[in-house]
């Protein structure tokens, strides 16, 4: 199956080569962003809002960690809280967490920040008014208290032990006057944070500019940026993106596929970086949709079939590579309670596969409607190992957010999707996010749900181990997704740049320095 990309490696490859000629017949002045002091980055998507809590695509938590502060912050090394907004905190029981917030601290339009902001930010989001992407990050928060100016009591609607956790990701902090004075829509137009760098533009459909924060206040953890302005560009196709990274018109891009990052490193002027992240792709097999009633995914033994389809190791040490490994569970390892040995562990079996499929009463396989949204080359890989057991997959590839609202709309019977947990280590952030319930639930399995809620709210983390590790077992059991690997991120920039990859796939340019 690895043979039918072989053909698009080597127009790839060709085009590749063509671009490192062009750009070594460049002029060295090309590379020009370090005289005006402006990195300028690129990925291939856009959020559908730049508001953090209203989007759920990397490129929006890139920029929600540029922006905007949370009340703690994990280091990336030692995986210790720190103290960011709050400067010290203590549970008062099992359901209330108090914290003493920072003094002196403003948001980026001069407003003072103050426990009525920390307030307002967690009352807002846990509303059903919000609207915000992903309720998994705020729905174990019942509503927060102003005690005083400097400090807020968060009640839990139950024990929470990875609360600290997502207090430290994706649960930035809004300034409560600005934003009810403008609401959502204005603030996703002109947003407005306490972090190292300021939004200054938002370009629809081109991207997003910042400038250093120089107010930003010493005592954080996160240093003040040494260069002064950041340019994202959306840029969707990858050879462009590439042609641009070669001439000097942009200094750092992600994603870069193996092949292309293994030749980009004889580039002069370029360096190359690869780090295993926190993201897994998958398979994700519609199984409660009414309108899917007669989808043959409604059938266990199809979805097995799906599982042995795949050959996870060609996908993790031929085309993902870079630190890519396989993957069988609903989670990634490293994730506290991502038990691997409780995962079934479907191996590469065409004839198992197809015996499945004649088991399931499609001898001859079946035609299926196919989502996509990110890395076409490894959609149409997927296709051809279906191809192989007999299932003809006709791809949908579009923007996130419309496949998004397809699926939640009952319409989408197989996709391609990933997930990198918004950073969060812990298998709440992935495992419970899809299999608890939520509209992104495409099981609804009550004893999944069950098994989950232990899990989320038991004060004993071995009792969290044991349950995560039933839910994960069942779920591979059921086969109601097919994971298949672990992301790397191939990272190409600027040698001008200095840049340090992270495994939770933050790029965190606030560290970057000129050479």
């Amino acid at each position: 199956m690895i043979k039918s990309r072989s053909h698009s490696f080597t127009l790839r490859k060709t085009l590749l080569n063509s671009l490192i000629s062009c750009a070594i017949a460049a002029s060295a002045s090309a590379w020009a962003d370090k005289g005006n002091d402006t990195l300028v980055y690129a990925s291939d998507s856009e959020p559908e809002n730049v508001s953090p809590y209203h989007n759920n695509l990397r490129e929006g938590v890139i920029l929600s960690h540029m922006a905007w502060d949370t009340l703690l912050y994990r280091d990336p090394a030692t995986s210790e809280y720190l103290p960011l907004l709050a400067t010290s905190w203590e549970w008062e029981d099992t359901t209330t967490l108090l914290f003493n917030l920072r003094k002196g601290v403003k948001f980026h339009n001069g407003d003072d920040f103050s426990a009525d902001d920390v307030a307002f930010t967690f009352n807002y989001v846990v509303s059903p008014d919000s609207k915000i992407v992903t309720r998994k990050n705020v729905d174990w928060i019942d509503h927060a208290e102003k005690v005083d100016d400097y400090t807020v009591r968060l009640v839990l609607n139950k024990p929470f032990p990875a609360a600290l956790e997502y207090l430290s990701g994706p649960t930035p902090i809004y300034p409560a006057r600005y934003f009810q004075e403008v609401g959502i829509e204005g603030f996703s137009k002109v947003p407005v944070g306490t972090g190292p760098y300021k939004i200054t533009k938002v370009l629809s459909g081109e991207g997003v500019n910042l400038v250093r924060n120089d107010d930003y206040f010493e005592a954080s953890p996160i240093p003040k940026p040494a260069i002064k302005n950041l340019e994202f560009r959306v840029i969707p196709d990858p050879d462009a993106r590439l042609a641009q990274l070669m001439t000097g018109e942009i200094d750092w891009i992600w994603r870069v596929p193996s092949d292309q990052a293994d030749q980009m490193k004889m580039m002069p002027g370029l360096e190359v970086k690869s780090s295993e992240t926190m993201r897994i792709g998958y398979l994700r097999m519609e199984t409660t949709s009414e309108i899917l009633k007669d989808s043959p995914f409604n059938n266990k033994l199809v979805r097995e079939a799906v599982n042995y389809a795949i050959d996870r190791d060609a996908f993790s040490q031929d085309l993902v590579r870079g630190g890519s490994r396989s993957v069988y569970t609903p989670c990634f390892p490293s994730q506290f309670g991502c038990d691997v040995s409780a995962a079934k562990k479907y191996e590469y079996n065409v004839e198992k596969a197809k015996a499945l499929l004649a088991e399931a009463g499609y001898p001859n396989g079946f035609e299926t409607e196919f989502y996509a949204y990110r890395e076409r080359d490894l959609a149409e890989a997927m296709m051809g190992y279906l191809g192989a057991i007999g299932i003809k997959a006709n791809l949908h590839f579009m923007k996130y957010a419309a496949l998004r609202t397809d699926q939640r709309a009952g319409k989408v019977p197989l996709s391609f999707q990933t997930w990198g947990s918004y950073s969060v280590n812990d298998a709440s952030a992935i495992t419970s996010v899809f299999f608890k319930g939520s509209v992104d639930d495409s099981a609804k399995d009550e004893k999944v749900i069950a098994m989950l809620d232990i899990a989320d709210t038991s004060v004993d983390p071995e009792a969290r181990k044991k349950a995560y590790a039933e839910a994960i077992k069942r779920i591979s059991e059921e086969a109601y997704w097919a994971p298949m690997f672990s992301y790397s991120s191939n990272y190409a920039f600027s040698d001008t740049l200095n840049f340090k990859p992270y495994a939770d796939e933050l790029p965190r340019f606030y560290e970057s320095t000129w050479k």
